[in-house]
């Protein structure tokens, strides 16, 4: 029998009110039922929420960095546990463990990091205007904050919001995607274990409604979310009519360059990497490789012989480097996109079709495509697809490259591969993106560097490194006067 599991709501682990589950499939063997998961609704969710709300005077009175030390003793059990759960995680969501791996210790580093960041809740203090009067900032903590996360990055992306939130003195009801809840769940009893006090970390698992009701909850200061960008724009929608804070990291459409002269074998590395890596579906993944003509014919060749070499398979698998998509509704997707791009004119150069095979069972395969030929126009080289879908360009010079690179909604990573430092510095500026790399894929992130985008990626926010705590604080302002008298600032002193 699978194992049925229960959210963690007011310091103890509880069925959702209603004894509604959702079932927990691995997306490479469906017959693999993993457990059944709370579907929780806006019972569940008020109950958090006046328990967050409660807990939340004792947890931002304790010194911020003795908040730093949990923080730290949670780090330390990500990398005890490291492997136990970088293969749930993989079982859950399809990924190779090498990649799963590689998504916890992503979650190490910034738990070390955010506990470094409590002895480091810098204020400012400036001259006053005015004699015998002291002026001065301090950072307090938002108050509850609902973390809403995608299924793909199921305990980096967790990481980012609730360790700086947690670290910042907030409390937090946190929702995993129901596509991941036991790695969300994992993360939590993490947390838990290193002594997070009960009520300052709550889980609550379940679909949509449970995001709903957060971000209507009257008790929830701040919703944090991670997504696509239609959800994220409904959310930014609800919390303004609420007066509510809000952050988004949303989608992508993002580019990597290719100029004359670059070199091309590590532009290949690159481009297989970013379009192909975690099989298409992260946020980052490079879905437009933008050729100088020069180039084109050559690395277009190399990467269909390199993609028609990637060994897709079980992510639990040693050798496999591409796992499935995540569920039916992605593989169907999928192909959908690919039909949209031979109707509208762009070349199938690769793939194109649900990956099968004796070894592939009924899991949600499908083989590494690439289209040429691309028009900017197109929906696919518009539209966020999420799979394992390469649009190629070709172009004539830096400035047509660059045009095409913007030529999007979204703005979250871009990529040049040059050995021009002139197009390098100039990719700096010109590229409209949150992220740029010289020389490298659109993928990756580290822990202590901001991360997020423009346009419909994102609402001005940043998280990882320093930006992450100007999400999960407040700004408050401070004078005092010792000058024993009334001081009237702005007031006109001159006869």
């Amino acid at each position: 029998m699978p194992d049925t599991h229960q959210n963690h709501i007011d310091g103890s682990w509880q069925h959702a009110a209603s004894g509604d589950t959702l079932d927990n499939r691995n997306p490479a063997s469906t017959d693999d039922l993993i457990g059944r998961f709370p579907d929780s609704s806006a019972g569940d969710v008020d109950e958090a929420a006046r328990s967050a709300r409660a807990a939340f005077d004792d947890w931002r009175a304790t010194p911020a960095p003795q908040r730093g030390e949990i923080l730290r003793r949670a780090g330390d059990l990500l990398a005890e546990r490291k492997t136990e759960i970088a293969r749930v995680m993989t079982r859950e969501m399809g990924k190779p463990v090498f990649e799963t791996e590689g998504d916890v210790q992503e979650a190490i580093d910034t738990a070390y990091y955010a506990a470094s960041e409590t002895r480091r809740l810098f204020g400012k203090t400036v001259p006053s205007e005015l004699p015998d009067k002291f002026n001065m900032s301090v950072r307090r903590p938002v108050g509850v904050c609902g973390v809403i996360t995608a299924w793909n990055f199921p305990v980096a992306v967790p990481s980012w919001k609730i360790l700086p939130a947690l670290a910042a003195g907030n409390t937090v009801i946190f929702k995993p995607s129901e596509e991941s809840p036991h790695s969300g769940e994992l993360f939590a009893r993490v947390l838990l274990d290193a002594g997070i006090p009960p009520g300052a970390l709550q889980l609550v698992q379940g679909a949509g409604a449970v995001g709903q009701a957060m971000t209507e909850h009257p008790e929830v200061d701040l919703i944090a979310f991670t997504g696509s960008s239609e959800t994220g724009a409904q959310i930014a929608a609800e919390c303004g009519e609420r007066h509510k804070q809000v952050s988004l990291e949303m989608g992508g459409k993002n580019p990597m360059i290719v100029m004359e002269g670059a070199d091309l074998n590590l532009a290949l590395e690159g481009v297989v990497w970013g379009a192909f890596g975690t099989t298409g579906q992260r946020c980052t993944a490079t879905s437009r490789l933008i050729c100088h003509e020069s180039v084109h014919d050559e690395l277009v060749g190399r990467i269909k012989e390199e993609a028609r070499e990637l060994t897709i398979g079980a992510g639990l698998d040693d050798d496999t480097e591409m796992g499935p998509l995540i569920n039916q509704q992605a593989l169907d997707k999928t192909t959908r996109y690919v039909e949209i791009g031979q109707d509208e004119g762009a070349t199938l150069a690769l793939g194109g079709e649900a990956a099968s095979g004796e070894d592939l069972g009924d899991g949600f395969f499908f083989e590494p495509t690439i289209f040429t030929g691309v028009d900017p126009e197109m929906r696919i080289a518009q539209e966020e697809i999420f799979g394992p879908v390469l649009s190629v360009f070709e172009i004539s010079s830096y400035e047509e490259a660059v045009r095409l690179a913007n030529d999007t909604r979204y703005g979250l990573s871009s990529s040049i591969y040059t050995n021009n430092v002139q197009h390098s510095f100039r990719a700096m500026q010109d590229l409209e993106a949150g992220i740029t790399y010289v020389n490298g894929p659109t993928i990756g992130a580290e822990a202590h560097m901001p991360f997020g985008g423009v346009k419909a990626t994102g609402n001005g926010h940043r998280e990882g490194g320093w930006t992450a705590f100007d999400i999960f604080t407040e700004t408050k302002t401070v004078y005092v006067d010792y000058s024993g008298q009334l001081q009237k600032a702005q007031m006109d002193t001159h006869e």
